[in-house]
């Protein structure tokens, strides 16, 4: 007998044929709402273009996700608020009625990296419960105007696991059975791998597709059609590039823009992907608030203060065709002038380059951090770094002088500018404080990490385990088709969620706190052999770990992204030439990310030539 899953498609089907049509499509005839309801919202198909009606009359989601002051959104021209969950979702729409706002009410579902398994029938059926609960609940009240079921719950590989979807599918068939007066929405993380594809075909009860966009903002929309794209979409996340597409320095620490800069992001997208776009319904823009994800202030619209940069004026002229009357501060630049690599205690010297809008007086406040050098990319909350205010020894409007800590690592000078009207401009640099120390002891090339059971033995240790460590099995001795000679190792990562990995350290269980490493000057490659149990497992490869944050660092770091193994042995190589090899402590690692399934490879022969 078929499980229910399976049958589930075409009993969505039958039940939607019964339900009230939230979308519609017809030529010209406007609609008359339900009369005991002003606030309901059709989906409507017109000549081959999609836009909502709510009440009635057409409505464009001018809108922004986050928790900064709702009557600054209202007041710029904004018109709806985006929730990720229903925590809270009550007060939430309260105040959105009050301000005549609406709210495209979250329901967060499952992430297989936190642990969720969506071949459990028990988490898939606690999770089906949890959202009914919430779409009876709030599903009459008058600011509610549609049901955003889930966020990034697909992941970051594909995005085509037939479960995920069918289990999206099912609960968008019950809102709509329950609630037939609010259009169904699922958001996923951009439209890359099967995303677009898996939807369109598995998920008829989902009327609009939400996509979180950042630095593809501005092509969403051609790149959306030629994806197969052909349901409505609403690009529920966009803003500046975020940490991970943006580029790096010498040391890793990402390059965030200027405030100023981001406002031109904003618009982008905007003008290029929302506006007067046939499959677009509008937009909310990330985040409306102020938030700590890789920096203080890399997706905020708003200070934590509640002043607003220069994206939300940017938002504001395009959505009522009008500028504000005093336009945030203009920032063009921050710059050191000098290294922005130093040693301990250094003095550096940044200069700043800004202007008022209208010719007023703006200050200046000026702030050192630590730097996190996080890339994250599923938007977990982070906590503050430290700051160093007594680091600031001398600063006026042009410039600013700091003393650098004692401490190496990672840190980044801000530049806080403000107007006497609420408006703001912030950028930062990263900088760097040197730790001189001598480079790891010297070798002779070649360098074995492991070779014949050689896993607690040698120059690096099997010791640094990371992520869901309790599903990481690593046999040192696989005695069945090893590469060469009598033995192998078998990697088992024995999860279909979260992920795992294990890197080869110098000394063991160090992260970067104590002396140790090699020094494989010389070295042109990392060279090994791979192969999986069942092919076409994705394996990522890396050689170096340690950021410059920690005390002792890899001087390099290098890696092969996402290896798609056979079930023969394959020689893979890392490429190192004209690296900085002086001191390598962690010297080969592998990470396997949440696939649905437990994960088997091997390895063999791993060694620096």
């Amino acid at each position: 007998m078929p499980c229910r899953l399976c049958l589930f498609p075409m009993i969505a089907l039958l039940s939607l044929a019964t339900a009230h049509p939230v979308v519609a499509e017809r030529p010209d005839v406007r609609s008359t709402p339900r009369t005991d309801d002003t606030s309901s919202v059709r989906l409507v198909k017109e000549n081959g273009a999609y836009h909502l009606e709510r009440a009635g009359k057409l409505y464009f989601i001018k809108g922004a996700g986050g928790d900064g002051s709702r009557t600054l959104l209202r007041d710029v021209g904004g018109n709806s608020i985006r929730t990720w969950g229903a925590d809270n979702l009550g007060a939430v729409l309260d105040e959105a009625q009050r301000l005549g706002l609406t709210v495209t009410a979250g329901i967060w579902l499952g992430h297989r990296e936190h642990g969720f398994d969506y071949n459990n029938a028990t988490q898939v059926a606690g999770q089906y419960e949890s959202a009914r609960k919430t779409i009876l609940r709030y599903k009459d009240h008058p600011a509610l105007l549609m049901w955003a079921l889930g966020n990034e719950m697909e992941g970051y590989e594909k995005g085509d696991d037939p479960k995920i979807w069918a289990a999206v599918n099912e609960i968008a068939a019950m809102a709509k059975r329950i609630d037939s007066y609010h259009p169904t929405m699922t958001v996923i993380a951009e439209i890359g791998g099967q995303r677009v594809q898996s939807i369109n075909r598995l998920c008829p009860a989902i009327d609009i597709i939400g996509i979180n966009s950042y630095g593809g903002g501005p092509t969403l929309a051609q790149r959306y059609r030629a994806a197969g794209g052909v349901k409505p979409y609403v690009i529920t996340e966009y803003g500046p590039p975020g940490v991970w597409e943006t580029g790096k320095n010498d040391w890793g620490a990402a390059v965030e823009l200027t405030s100023t800069a981001k406002a031109e992001c904003y618009r982008k997208t905007y003008q290029d992907s929302i506006a007067e776009q046939p499959l677009c319904l509008g937009g909310y823009a990330f985040t409306w608030g102020h938030k700590q994800e890789a920096t203080a202030t890399w997706f905020g619209m708003l200070l934590s203060d509640g002043s607003r940069l220069d994206a939300v004026d940017a938002l504001q002229t395009r959505w009522t065709g009008e500028a504000p009357t005093h336009s945030c501060p203009i920032l063009r630049s921050l710059k050191v002038e000098g290294p922005e690599q130093v040693d301990p205690g250094a003095t550096v010297h940044a200069s700043l380059d800004m202007a008022a809008s209208d010719g007023g007086v703006l200050n200046v406040r000026w702030v050192l951090q630590s730097d996190t050098q996080r890339v994250n990319t599923n938007g977990d909350a982070e906590a503050a770094p430290r700051s160093f205010a007594d680091s600031v020894i001398k600063a006026d409007r042009t410039g600013v002088n700091v003393k650098m800590p004692d401490a190496p690592g990672g840190y980044r000078l801000f530049a806080y500018v403000s107007d006497a009207y609420g408006g703001a401009a912030v950028a930062n640099v990263p900088l760097l404080v040197r730790l001189n120390v001598t480079g790891g002891k010297a070798v002779r090339l070649p360098v074995v990490v492991y070779d014949e059971g050689a896993n607690t033995a040698g120059p690096y240790v099997a010791s640094g385990y990371m992520g869901n460590t309790a599903a990481i099995r690593m046999n040192p001795d696989w005695a069945d088709r090893p590469h060469a000679g009598r033995t192998c190792l078998q990697v088992r990562y024995a999860s279909g969620g979260n992920w795992g990995g294990v890197v080869w350290q110098s000394p063991a269980n160090d992260w970067g706190h104590r002396s140790g490493g090699l020094n494989l000057t010389g070295a042109t490659r990392l060279a090994f052999w791979a192969r999986g149990e069942r092919g076409g497992e994705s394996v990522t490869f890396l050689c170096g770990a340690i950021g410059h944050d920690k005390p002792y660092y890899d001087t390099a770091q290098a890696k092969l992204e996402k290896v798609s193994l056979s079930t023969e042995w394959k020689q893979y190589t890392i490429d190192l030439k004209g690296r900085d090899l002086t001191r390598i402590k962690t010297a080969f690692g592998w990470v396997v990310a949440a696939t649905g399934v437990p994960i088997t490879f091997y390895l063999d022969d791993i060694r620096f030539e």
